[in-house]
């Protein structure tokens, strides 16, 4: 090898920086919780009393049985009833407890916690609320701009805590979605475009010192246990 090609070998090597390791990474799993009898109806906020539906015990079985490869090292949940329900299946398959964190709950829709969302899309403020989301606050209520940064703070803590780990957390739609915005580097008046459906799993890789890396969003059917090396 000559001496130019050796010293151009060195420098190629040199500047491609090996991408990293699975066991690097910490893999934050985000669950919605399953269907309950008011999804699509109703805006339920964080009022108590909301159980999963049939269909939606189905899914979090589902989410369960999807979760089964992977070595889960912690659950945490949003602490209304939907969502422990929802991380009860993965919690009996797993043997791992269940983790309130009040960080992960519904966002506070304030004055409209329980109305219909037919009432709701004739409102003026209904078009602030899907197309400029940043700039709203519900009566009473929490605004779209602090339930992201609760949520993303709260997911940072988690991944802080369980560095390298495998993290599933059960929350909710717009958590979800706002978190996803942020994991994707998307302005929150566009979180909107983002679906989230009942007992879907979106997946964040996080590396400290690195962009977060999103691998799936509102996926509710393919084996979970790809995105981790045994």
């Amino acid at each position: 090898m000559s001496t130019w090609n050796g010293i151009r070998w060195m420098l190629m090597t040199a500047a491609a920086p090996s991408a990293p390791s699975a066991s690097q990474a910490t893999l934050l799993l985000l669950v919605r919780h399953g269907q309950t009898p008011t999804t699509g109806t109703v805006l339920p906020g964080r009022a108590p009393g909301l159980h999963l539906s049939d269909r939606g015990r189905v899914q979090a079985k589902r989410v369960a049985e999807r979760l089964a490869d992977l070595p889960v090292d912690v659950i945490y949940s949003s602490p209304l009833e939907r969502t422990r329900e929802t991380a009860e299946s993965t919690a009996a398959c797993t043997g791992l407890e269940i983790n309130e964190n009040a960080g992960l709950i519904e966002c506070d829709f304030g004055e409209w916690t329980g109305a219909a969302l037919a009432e709701l899309a004739g409102l003026p403020q209904w078009q602030t609320v899907q197309h400029r989301p940043s700039a709203f606050r519900f009566p009473n209520g929490e605004s779209f701009a602090q339930m992201q940064a609760r949520i993303v703070g709260t997911l940072e803590a988690l991944c802080a805590a369980h560095a390298g780990g495998v993290v599933v957390c059960f929350s909710h739609a717009d958590p979800i979605k706002a978190a996803v915005a942020h994991a994707l580097g998307t302005h929150l008046d566009h979180f909107q475009r983002i679906v989230i459906s009942p007992g879907s799993v979106s997946a964040i890789s996080y590396v400290e010192g690195q962009a977060p890396a999103v691998l799936m969003v509102n996926a509710t059917l393919e084996p979970l246990s790809g995105l981790r090396e045994p």
